[in-house]
């Protein structure tokens, strides 16, 4: 863990939190009159994970300097190199515990594009000093963590967003409005697939002894999760295959895919959930599974009930280059989803295909899409003029709590809890008890109180253990 002098105490955390929360006041625009722009009419930002995908979100969000970027911080300093760039007036810090201690004054929001296992710690911290949070997908690497977010986020008032951008599409909207409407009647199935992983999946843990390099703060880097030594195996973006890291092909694309049907369909907690997974063969019927990081590929069925008039469906996920049955209404040269995968929806009326953020929306047959009368989107567009995902946030930032987000975490943490039940199944697949393996069943859940209630085994993966030193105070 890290040393005792850069440690930042959770005392030092909320000091001035009133003060912090406070500090954020807008001059309005036409005060100053039109083409000035206020210096307090700016959000300012503070950027936890510099490099990777917050080398999209920073800019977007800065948005060419209608925005102030107020202190960086990243635990790689490779990461960091463009941001440092870009905006060299930052203060750059490595803790962000040593960051939101030090800068809080000069912040009123944060963007964290971290590894997944750093998520909770990072957001709790920012919005106890009322900060409004953008967090990159998945929200969370637990379930547990999904869940303390989502409440954190309406007991301290901030605005939220997760960063599955196709959630501010108009595929997405599209999609809910047609479904919705009925267009292929009452949804009883869904499968969704993507080609993901493109990293390391279903392989030992790596070995060899590796000087870490004067650029990274392991330590930091390692933060919640158990202590390993480094290796050049885990990063920088191949951490998403370990399981003390990552969440895997689903973590990564299924708050994206997924999204979409969860909305559609308005689904809350699932009611049980059941899994199968790829495996590697070392030899003549020498089957291995390395729990250590996710495997190679996966399909996961989850169960969903009843919900206002809409029956109970069921969500079918494919993964590492799996995919669900060619539906017989696509003729033989129709394309079946995109390159990245795909969403098809079965209804007692008919079926509809999409690709990632439901692009590309389909009747099938293809052929309806020339007969049919496609209703007007229910739901308003986001302007992609002004706004885009994380412009929109930082427009909700300015305007306060309860301004409009595409995924804020009422929404998000659910989304985040449902994707994560898929990889509790993956992970309790292979648990022996005796000569039984449980996780291979159906898991039944009590979405309300977070428990499997049929395999007390599973339950360790709802809420992991955070190494010595770290902790989730809510």
């Amino acid at each position: 863990m890290p040393s005792n002098k850069r440690s930042v105490s959770r005392r030092n955390f909320i000091r001035n939190t009133s003060l912090a929360a406070g500090s954020f006041f807008i001059v309005p625009r036409h005060v100053l009159g039109r083409g000035f722009i206020a210096p307090s009419d700016k959000l300012n930002i503070a950027g936890i994970g510099a490099g990777g995908k917050a080398d999209v979100n920073l800019p977007y969000a800065y948005n060419n300097g209608a925005e102030n970027m107020t202190a960086l911080c990243d635990v790689d300093d490779r990461m960091a190199v463009n941001a440092r760039k870009l905006w060299p007036k930052a203060p750059y810090y490595r803790d962000y515990r040593e960051m939101l201690d030090k800068e809080h004054k000069n912040i009123d929001a944060v963007i964290i594009t971290t590894p997944d296992h750093m998520h909770a710690v990072q957001a709790l911290a920012a919005m106890q000093l009322g900060k409004h949070v953008y967090v990159e997908k998945p929200l969370t690497h637990d379930i547990y963590e999904a869940r303390i977010l989502t409440q954190a986020a309406q007991k301290y008032k901030v605005v939220t967003q997760m960063g599955n951008q196709g959630s501010s599409g108009d595929d997405t909207r599209n999609v809910e409005t047609w479904i919705q409407a009925g267009l292929i009647g009452a949804v009883h199935t869904v499968h969704v697939w993507t080609n993901r992983p493109v990293w390391p999946q279903g392989i030992p843990t790596p070995t060899g002894k590796f000087d870490i390099p004067k650029e990274v703060d392991w330590e930091l880097w390692l933060g919640t999760a158990p202590f390993r030594e480094f290796n050049p195996a885990y990063l920088p973006a191949t951490w998403r295959g370990w399981v003390d890291f990552g969440a895997g092909a689903l973590g990564d694309m299924g708050c994206h895919f997924i999204d979409v049907p969860f909305r559609a369909l308005k689904l809350g907690y699932p009611v049980s959930v059941a899994c199968s997974v790829g495996s590697v063969y070392t030899g003549f019927f020498k089957e291995v599974f390395y729990t250590d990081s996710y495997p190679p590929s996966s399909k996961i069925n989850i169960q969903f009930p009843a919900r206002e008039k809409m029956p109970p469906v069921e969500l079918i996920w494919y993964d590492g280059g799996i995919q669900p049955d060619r539906p017989n209404e696509l003729l033989p040269d129709e394309a079946f989803g995109e390159w990245d995968g795909g969403i098809l929806f079965e209804g007692t009326k008919g079926k509809l295909m999409a690709g990632l953020f439901g692009r590309n929306p389909t009747l099938l047959p293809t052929e309806k899409m020339k007969v049919v009368k496609l209703p007007k989107s229910k739901f308003p567009f986001v302007d992609k003029g002004s706004e885009g995902h994380q412009t929109q946030w930082v427009q909700a930032c300015k305007k306060g709590f309860g301004a409009y987000t595409s995924s804020s975490f009422d929404v998000a943490g659910p989304l985040t809890e449902t994707v994560l039940m898929g990889n509790l199944a993956v992970r309790s697949y292979n648990i022996k008890e005796g000569n039984n393996f449980p996780g291979r069943k159906k898991l039944l859940w009590d979405g309300v109180n977070m428990r499997i209630t049929n395999f007390e085994g599973a339950n360790k993966f709802v809420k992991r253990e955070y190494r010595d030193g770290w902790k989730l105070s809510f």
